[in-house]
């Protein structure tokens, strides 16, 4: 999928910040399409709202990310795939 016109992504957002998913695309070559549909399958999926709780140690990985009522810790490399619209 192409990166969506005025979306951010996951991994840019501050700890605490809600918004919505805008849509999945690679980040790198390192990702397969395995890992985009794994993402889509757990309910990062466009319109789902979102919340990125926090980040590990030193800000970087795991994000903890809220989706619905599930918790999820994402890989920094599965968080740039992520697009968003702010909330």
């Amino acid at each position: 999928m192409p990166p969506v016109i005025g979306a951010t992504l996951l991994c840019d957002l501050s700890d605490g910040a809600r918004a919505v998913v805008a849509g999945l695309a690679a980040a790198s070559p390192d990702v397969d399409a395995a890992t985009l549909q794994r993402l889509g399958e757990i309910g990062f999926i466009p319109g789902e709202p979102l919340q990125l709780l926090r980040r590990g140690p030193g800000g970087r990985e795991p994000i903890a990310v809220l989706i619905g009522e599930t918790m999820f810790a994402l890989r920094l490399i599965e968080a740039q795939c992520i697009q968003v619209q702010p909330a």
